[in-house]
């Protein structure tokens, strides 16, 4: 079941995560939107984000909380990505 987030991103559960699609929203909406997700109490243990750009300005921050990001095939136009925290 898709739920939209406040800011307007949806979001679901699938085995392999938790998917936040953010395609549409402008900066920097989507990256406000994945620190806060990774920041907080809760923060899923991998996140599968939908963008329609390479999100140049997420990839230092995440590394700076310790997640790192691998891209996954996805639809045309699509950049999709893994997140997770790093494991030496």
């Amino acid at each position: 079941m898709t739920a939209p987030d406040p800011i307007g991103a949806r979001t679901w559960h699938e085995a392999d995560g938790l998917h936040v699609d953010v395609r549409g929203l402008p900066p920097p909406q989507p990256l406000v939107l994945v620190l806060r997700l990774i920041d907080g109490p809760q923060a899923p243990p991998v996140v599968i984000l939908h963008h329609d750009r390479e999100p140049r300005l997420l990839y230092p921050e995440l590394a700076e909380r310790g997640w790192q990001a691998s891209h996954l095939a996805g639809d045309p136009g699509e950049v999709r990505l893994r997140l997770e925290p790093f494991v030496p």
